[in-house]
């Protein structure tokens, strides 16, 4: 028997020898179609090839796509568990020509790899074509043999594709297995057609055709293939089911899960094990691909599929959280085929757990609620509106886990009724809103923010996205439209653009709807959950309504995600080397540099900081995967990790490791914290580390400034060339530079020292001096006898030591000094010891200071200093403060 894993690589080992590329399968979130939800098809990721907006390198491609049908209009929800090959998630394989082949050597291509490769019966197959495509019917013919009777032509859209109202389109062909006279039903377009008798495995689509309008449609130059065929229904078919659940991949995660809950995996409520298995697969596939539990949008899907399978592990009795310890035997199975599988094991296992855990609080009260309000119901009676409605606000029921619950009763939900009640609470939210004192212009974003719903964040793991604007402000005010040149907010319902959180500065980058583009200068975030993209339309018009191509500075967004994990690697080796009380006050993530203010009393030393900075750049090298799980804030804390300054935290967040290895046993996590932001992959796309600068901001508060990735390497290389210069300079060698230096400063010191003391030498002299001989004598002044100078290019700092000469040269009076340089003076008073207690020096210079048009002046009662700004008012402070003697008396 053919196991999953053989059948999905001969599928592609076979179209790789057939001359196709091979490609990944592309996420389950869609980056290039803003109107799906889910990827549904094989062909999505290959939309725009097929319309011509993209070329690619190959022109034929297989692939192994994962799906997931589960929310908007393709919603296989609720049939799972109990039909035979419903799911939420799926595999399709495909194989595709982009204007290369056409409909006969798609026909021959799958013809081959079904009897030959997979070794079919060819009597077990028959096909559809579209009524019109006698092409297609001929090369069924030639190439199969098969005979009229078994292509079977059908006049409907069953078998004439469209990939919208307008684009490519044409007919397709169905190929169908035959399971057998023993099951019931009939061949496709009979009456009895529903049955499971005959059940298609593969669609070919030729696309033909361009619907130009709903009235015109009109050849394709290069006609195209697109295939699907669902793994799962082929693999029932080569392991000889007839239920896809009993294939070897279910039948794995039904027997884990029957084993955890202790029941019997082919017992009665065999169809719980089934949606168990089957939302497993799509919940952890979602997970993986950056979708995680929410009240808005695909978080929200994504939650309505967990809490289903919760739900149904309850009904088989389970009374601890169960699904989480399913995800090892998820990841053996597909793991190989889809490595994202294995690389986000720890998030997907710790979201499981922690949703579990919250949902099994409230599930026993909620279904309770659910009882005692539906007690009296009969067969065909119907939920009140605002029950539903409590259970979905109070406990977390959302409407169609309710109604799931009541299906097997036969009872209906007013669904009317739900949407009123919600409608009500809207009205509620937006009356606070209105009266919670926030400012008129904020009170908008409310407003856009009901319209429009959240805006749903892909950059975690894309820097390219489409979206569609659902809003648009200018001036505080809703518009319709932006034209070039003006500058406004866009809303999209879905981006890759980070807006500014948490530290992080927001994104920029560009818009683009066709012709029309717009340059993203800053993205912030309102009313919580609400991207507003700060744009400029640089040429069109930008409409409501319009599909977007989004795409970031991928240079900009690259230095912050550098800039942010750098922070996180920086405030643990703080901590290491600091101390525990060292935790983050303050912070800055920017493209170009990062700003880290902590909780410390004194200053870093520069060795401490050398150490701090060698450990970071020691934590880089070791090239350590950056990974992330979801937890709620208190179990997240209470498992170590550190909650950041300014971060405002909701049910659930995002906990942060750097350092250690999960699939390491014992591994270090080096760094542990609750972040929303952006951030490496792993520890080595830092790059280097570099800090720049420490000191105060605040009372225990320090900064440190430093620079990762392109930006500290700039840093460095500026750092030495300016050496390489200042060598050049002296004439040395870079590596004899600081001894150079030193030489130069010590001479510089001797001369200064030289110059200091022929200054003195010539005051004492009486050289240098303005004012005239009679006030460079010495005069009496009220019995005190005073020297009074002013001395030209003399500095102040020159200026106590000459007066401490001329004091002792007086024995008993004062000393006026006047220096004057710069056109600004420094003045100087000196009073001998036995004249302190009576003459103050300090209110002598405050005198001269007031002449020279200054303030202040201080000191001691025996020496004082001051200054002022205006030096050829010289004279008239010596004068002052010899008035300021005379009357001192």
């Amino acid at each position: 028997m053919q196991s999953v894993s053989e059948i999905r690589r001969t599928f592609l080992e076979y179209f790789r020898k057939n001359g196709h590329e091979v490609v990944e399968s592309s996420p389950l979130v869609p980056r290039n179609d803003p109107t799906l939800m889910f990827t549904n098809a094989g062909m999505v990721q290959f939309k725009n090839v097929f319309t011509g907006l993209e070329t690619r390198s190959y022109s034929r491609a297989a692939t192994s796509q994962k799906c997931v049908r589960a929310g908007g209009k393709h919603n296989d929800l609720e049939n799972v568990g109990y039909t035979a090959r419903h799911h939420t998630f799926f595999e399709m394989l495909g194989n595709f020509s982009f204007g290369d082949y056409f409909k006969e050597h798609a026909i021959e291509l799958a013809w081959n790899l079904l009897t030959k490769d997979y070794g079919l019966p060819k009597e077990k197959l028959l096909v559809t074509v579209f009524h019109t495509d006698d092409e297609a019917a001929g090369h069924w013919k030639k190439i199969a043999g098969l005979s009229d009777d078994r292509i079977i032509r059908i006049p409907t859209s069953d078998n004439f594709w469209a990939m919208g109202d307008t684009g490519p389109c044409g007919p397709c062909s169905e190929i169908f297995y035959d399971h057998g006279e023993g099951i019931p039903g009939g061949p496709p377009g009979s009456a009895d057609q529903d049955g499971d008798r005959f059940i298609e495995i593969w669609n070919l689509v030729f696309m033909q055709f361009e619907q130009v309008t709903k009235e015109e449609r009109i050849a394709l130059p290069k006609p195209s293939i697109d295939t699907g065929m669902g793994l799962e229904r082929l693999a029932a078919v080569l392991q000889h089911k007839h239920n896809n659940y009993d294939i070897d991949l279910f039948r794995a995660l039904i027997e884990a899960t029957a084993h955890e809950i202790n029941v019997d995996p082919d017992g009665k409520q065999s169809a719980s094990l089934k949606v168990i298995a089957d939302h497993l697969r799509a919940t952890s596939f979602l997970i993986a691909d950056g979708v995680l539990p929410s009240n808005e949008g695909r978080g929200y899907v994504l939650r309505r599929i967990m809490r289903r399978a919760m739900r149904h592990a309850h009904i088989l009795g389970a009374q601890d959280p169960v699904i989480f310890k399913l995800v090892p035997t998820l990841v053996r199975e597909m793991g190989d085929a889809y490595p994202e599988l294995s690389r986000a094991q720890p998030l997907i296992t710790e979201t499981l757990k922690l949703e579990e855990t919250r949902f099994k609080k409230t599930l026993g009260t909620g279904l309770k609620l659910l009882e005692d309000e539906t007690k009296d119901l009969g067969a065909g009676g119907t939920l009140k509106g605002e029950v539903a409605f409590k259970l979905y606000d109070t406990y977390g029921f959302p409407l169609d886990l309710t109604q799931d619950v009541l299906r097997a009763r036969d009872i209906k939900v007013d669904t009317a009724g739900f949407e009123t009640s919600m409608e009500e609470q809207r009205a509620k939210a937006r009356a606070a809103w209105a009266g919670s004192g926030e400012t008129a212009d904020q009170a908008i974003w409310f407003d856009v923010r009901q319209k429009a719903g959240a805006t749903e964040f892909l950059g975690y793991d894309t820097e390219r996205a489409e979206g569609q604007i659902k809003a648009i402000l200018l001036d505080g005010k809703e518009v319709s439209s932006l034209k070039a040149g003006q500058t406004g907010w866009i809303v999209t319902n879905q981006t890759p653009f980070y807006a500014e959180s948490g530290g992080q500065q927001g994104d920029a980058g560009k818009l683009v709807s066709g012709v029309n583009e717009a340059e993203v200068s800053d993205v912030q975030k309102m009313v919580g959950d609400l991207h507003a993209h700060h744009a400029k339309v640089a040429k069109g018009e930008l409409k409501v309504g319009d599909d977007l191509v989004m795409t970031i500075d991928p240079v900009r967004r690259a230095q912050l995600r550098a800039h942010h994990s750098a922070t996180h690697l920086l405030h643990e080796a703080l901590r290491r080397h600091l101390g525990k009380h060292v935790t983050q006050k303050g912070s800055l993530v920017a493209p170009d540099r990062l700003r880290f203010d902590i909780s410390h009393t004194k200053a870093i030393s520069a060795d401490e900081l050398r150490r701090i900075e060698d450990e970071v750049n020691d934590r880089i090298r070791h090239n350590s995967a950056v990974e992330t799980r979801l937890m709620t804030p208190d179990e997240a804390i209470a498992a170590g990790a550190m909650a950041l300054f300014g971060e405002k935290y909701g049910d659930e967040v995002r906990v942060l490791s750097m350092g250690g290895d999960s699939e390491v046993p014992g591994s270090e996590r080096y760094s542990v914290e609750l972040c929303g932001g952006t951030h490496a992959r792993r520890t080595g796309d830092i790059g280097l580390f570099k800090i720049i600068g420490e000191g105060a901001v605040a009372a225990g508060v320090r900064r440190i400034e430093a620079l990762a990735g392109h930006a500290a390497e700039a840093h460095v290389r500026h750092q030495a060339d300016l050496l390489v210069e200042a060598a050049a300079a002296l004439k040395v060698r870079p590596e004899d530079l600081p001894a150079r230096l030193a030489a130069l400063v010590e001479g510089q010191k001797k001369i200064e020292r030289e110059l200091s003391d022929a200054r003195k030498a010539l005051a004492l002299a009486g050289g240098g001096s303005a004012g005239g001989s009679a006030a460079d004598e010495v005069r009496d002044v009220g019995g005190v006898k005073l020297i009074g100078r002013v001395l030209n290019g003399v500095p102040g700092k020159d200026l106590k030591g000459m007066a401490d000469e001329f004091k002792k040269k007086l024995g008993s009076g004062v000393v006026a000094l006047i220096g004057v340089e710069d056109g600004k003076a420094s003045a100087v008073v000196g009073v001998t010891d036995d004249l302190a207690k009576t003459h103050s020096a300090v209110e002598l210079v405050k005198a001269g200071v007031a002449a020279l048009g200054g303030k202040g002046g201080g000191g001691r009662p025996d020496m004082a200093q001051g200054g002022g700004p205006d030096g050829s008012k010289a004279p008239d402070a010596l004068k002052a403060i010899e008035t300021a003697l005379a009357g001192g008396r």
